[in-house]
């Protein structure tokens, strides 16, 4: 079947179990959870690939990952390892390879670590840095560890089910209650419970800021334990082929199990009938219709608010709880991002993959304070042409910077704030510049534009110091029909997060259809 033809001809004549909007991870994840146990999907994107910031691109001979390039979720045992499951369920894995260091940091005071894979040495490199904390250090990831424990012990689906609960709880209950005890935490909260250096502190907030965009004291501390433990758990496990291969595959395996996607099909409207969402509209006029509609948009893409035009439901059907949503939270910046093409001979052998740099502790919510690096070519050389490698660097950078300026002036601004973010690539490359062969720049503009986020954010944030996870929304919503999934949603941002709320979704929705299956998973 041809799908932008004869599906978007022939639309009248289906009727979809479910609709989902938007073919980012978490959004895969839902339709292919639902489309494996028999539900009819369909998938709209907006864009001509999968993946949406887990995307990939071709460009000469390279292949550029959208977003980062650190992966969790590809461990071989435990719960957590949820892209190895969101795979396997439709048919489908990942080779991958793996990273022997999560991360090296560039930090302040000369100071660098390098978080290892193996736990043990982690501890030893930080101790020794800070050899009157250890027992603090080793007291603070501990407890992150258990936390992480309750996580693998118990199948993560939708806490949303008081049935899908009690049943979790009959078989693990200690874990249960152990999960719940951290709930109302931030990590701040149990990090100046064991640590009083506070350059150390700084660097527990960095450790957060690294993925969640939030120093410690506004991070869930769920999901650090989730993070700070399943990288010496599961480990950093690279896709063999680009991260974009992760939407592919999941493309792949929604269709082997009877589900679709539609490219270039941009949703402007959710359809409500009695106060039920029934169908969407698309920017052609198009209409389709299902009994559940999931919405992978930003909370802020779907019901407005932050100076947001045209949302998916009008203002009129806009729940009081997504407003009070809004109050509590704010759109993270975006990101001012660089792929580079590069020489092979200026990464020298034996460099770490990823790196973060910080060159003064009080810049790290600033704007282009921090700056990222990956080299996804250390790991797999065939993402990029004989002799060079893939150096791509991304720092946190609002719309609001980019707003006014007219193509010139545009221009000259990416090309400045490009060679600002090189020169802090070359603290730790020195022959970066001159070993230059591809080179493009992506903006807040760009993510905007490419991603179809909110001000290209990078998801949200709070606004002010809330209880650890519990005012996060989950994945009903109050209009009847109505989902949301991905990193507005429990548990937030990262890839693995984003894919336990399309395996929430889909058990959510999997119950009001009537197709979950009785078991929890092995």
């Amino acid at each position: 079947m041809n799908l932008d033809k004869d599906i978007l001809e022939n639309n009248n004549e289906i009727l979809w179990d479910a609709i989902v909007i938007g073919s980012g991870i978490g959004g895969l994840v839902t339709a292919t959870q639902l489309a494996a146990k028999g539900a009819k999907v369909l998938v709209l994107e907006r864009y001509i690939i999968p993946g949406g910031s887990s995307g990939g691109f071709h460009r000469e001979g390279y292949t550029f990952d959208v977003g980062a390039s650190m992966i969790f979720g590809f461990g071989e045992k435990g719960y957590t390892n949820l892209l190895t499951r969101a795979l396997s369920e439709v048919g489908e894995e990942c080779e991958t390879i793996p990273d022997p260091v999560q991360l090296a940091y560039h930090l302040p005071n000369g100071k660098e670590v390098v978080v290892s894979r193996n736990f043990d040495q982690f501890i030893s490199n930080l101790t020794t840095l800070f050899p009157h904390e250890e027992l603090g250090i080793k007291a603070f990831y501990e407890t992150c560890w258990k936390v992480f424990k309750c996580l693998d012990s118990m199948p993560l689906l939708s806490i949303e089910d008081p049935m899908y609960l009690a049943k979790v709880f009959i078989k693990a209950p200690l874990a249960c209650l152990g999960l719940a005890r951290w709930l109302p935490f931030n990590v701040g909260d149990i990090a100046r419970r064991y640590i009083k250096d506070q350059e150390l502190l700084n660097f527990i907030d960095i450790e957060c800021f690294c993925w969640s965009v939030m120093p410690a004291e506004r991070t869930p501390m769920i999901n650090a334990g989730m993070v700070f433990s399943d990288r010496h758990a599961g480990g950093i496990n690279y896709p063999k082929g680009g991260v974009g291969i992760i939407a592919e595959k999941l493309v792949r395996g929604l269709k082997t199990n009877g589900g679709e996607i539609a490219y270039r099909s941009r949703v402007t409207k959710i359809i409500m009938k009695d106060k039920k969402a029934v169908g969407v509209k698309l920017a052609n006029g198009k209409e389709f219709y299902a009994r559940t509609i999931v919405s992978n948009a930003t909370r802020w893409d779907t019901f407005g608010g932050e100076g947001v035009k045209e949302p998916l439901i009008g203002e009129e059907d806009t729940p009081n709880t997504e407003i009070k949503w809004r109050n509590r939270y704010q759109p993270s910046p975006s990101f001012l991002s660089i792929h580079l093409g590069v020489k092979q001979t200026c990464i020298p052998k034996g460099s770490h993959c990823h790196h973060l740099i910080l060159n003064e502790w009080k810049e790290m919510e600033t704007e282009q304070g921090v700056a990222f690096i990956s080299i996804p070519t250390l790991l797999d050389k065939s993402l990029a042409p004989e002799d060079r490698h893939i150096v791509h660097a991304f720092t946190p950078s609002s719309l609001s910077e980019w707003k006014g300026l007219d193509p010139s002036s545009y221009a000259k601004k990416k090309e400045l704030d490009g060679n600002l973010l090189i020169s802090k690539i070359q603290g730790v490359f020195p022959q970066l510049k001159d070993n230059i062969v591809h080179k493009e720049i992506g903006t807040p503009r760009s993510h905007r534009r490419f991603l179809g986020r909110h001000n290209g954010s990078y998801g949200p944030i709070p606004r002010m110091r809330l209880p650890g996870l519990l005012p996060m929304p989950f994945n009903s919503t109050a209009i009847e029909g109505l989902y949301c999934v991905g990193d507005s949603c429990f548990p937030g941002q990262g890839l693995n997060a984003v894919a336990f709320s399309g395996f929430a979704c889909a058990h959510k929705i999997g119950a009001k259809l009537g197709i979950n299956p009785w078991a929890l998973p092995d």
